[in-house]
């Protein structure tokens, strides 16, 4: 790991005042649940640490009659935590629970998730965030890539989005809100991730200027939302889902009004399901149907040499999901 300044501001016009204008100057530190171990790996060398914990407004979770507000610094385990928001939205529950470790529960944050870089095991050893060789051939179509993308991988990415949470945010319509300095913007989650052509850039919308201060949860009225997440897991310990599902219903009486279905870590954004989605509406959920709509939510996969294998997990997260959901997050 290089030196690196250490700063800790107690509001969030000093924090953004100590950021730069390149990711080189500086970077954000919360948890650091990732950051720190991709310093030790040399894959991140920040000439400053910009250390948020301290500014209280960047926590706590509070519900109005329009929205739900989360703070950036909100913690897994906090999450877990709060009983209201276990009620409403259970999907978020579902998916913060994934995360088995306590020690990442404690201290990792609901921004840090979201704006956590790639486990991609290629980038990770240094071959750049779209793994090319010395020559710029891509090394993850005929490479080791039984992790990797099965959706959205006609390049030039191939890694997965890593966070547990963006998945069912994503489905339960939450924007994420940045902070600049001087203003702050509300960005769609589906809209903060985006597929990086160059390893200059970042996967997902955020300057290097700005940090991460709330997500916000439109409000929906009580007994119309059914949501939940679902993931696949090689192991019960700690461990990156190879395939994951979150789903989201409004319901009219017995049947689905409207459906939101994103699927994780089978493509290098959260995957937005628009198929299955319209072969539930109007329907009522049932094992039949929600086998139907997995399968329409991967029916473009285009797997890769060594990863066919995660569209038939991609489809049973879907369905569980679903099922899960119609028995009200259970």
């Amino acid at each position: 790991m290089q030196a690196f300044e250490y700063a800790a501001p107690s509001i969030k016009q000093q924090a953004v005042a100590l950021l730069g204008n390149t990711w080189e100057d500086a970077a954000v530190f919360a948890g650091g649940t990732d950051l720190i171990s991709s310093m030790k790996d040399n894959l991140l060398a920040p000439k400053r640490l910009v250390d948020i914990k301290g500014i209280k407004e960047l926590g706590g979770i509070d519900f109005t009659p329009a929205a739900v507000r989360i703070g950036a610094l909100v913690t897994l385990e906090q999450l877990l935590a709060h009983p209201r928001l276990g009620r409403e939205y259970p999907g978020i529950i579902d998916a913060a629970a994934g995360v088995t470790s306590p020690q990442l529960r404690s201290r990792g944050t609901i921004a840090g998730d979201l704006c956590q870089r790639p486990r991609c095991w290629y980038y990770r050893a240094g071959f750049g965030l779209l793994a090319k060789d010395k020559d710029g051939k891509p090394l993850v179509p005929n490479g080791e890539n039984r992790y990797h993308a099965i959706l959205g991988n006609q390049g030039p990415a191939y890694f997965v989005n890593p966070s547990s949470l963006a998945p069912v945010l994503i489905a339960i319509g939450a924007k994420v809100r940045l902070y600049n300095g001087s203003s702050s913007r509300d960005v769609p989650l589906e809209q903060f991730f985006v597929t990086p052509k160059s390893d200059a850039e970042r996967e997902n919308v955020l300057k290097p200027n700005e940090i991460v201060t709330d997500i916000i949860i439109p409000a929906i009225p009580a007994g119309e939302r059914l949501s939940a997440t679902y993931e696949v897991r090689q192991k019960e310990a700690l461990d990156w889902p190879l395939a994951a599902a979150a789903v989201a219903l409004r319901m009219n009486g017995g049947r689905v009004q409207s459906a939101r279905v994103v699927l994780g870590h089978v493509a290098p954004v959260p995957w937005g399901a628009p198929d299955a989605e319209k072969v539930l509406t109007g329907k009522r959920i049932t094992a039949d149907l929600a086998i139907e709509a997995g399968k329409e939510s991967v029916h473009q996969a285009n797997p890769l040499s060594k990863n066919a294998y995660k569209v038939q997990l991609a489809r049973v997260a879907v369905k569980r999901a679903l099922l899960r959901a119609a028995q009200g997050g259970a």
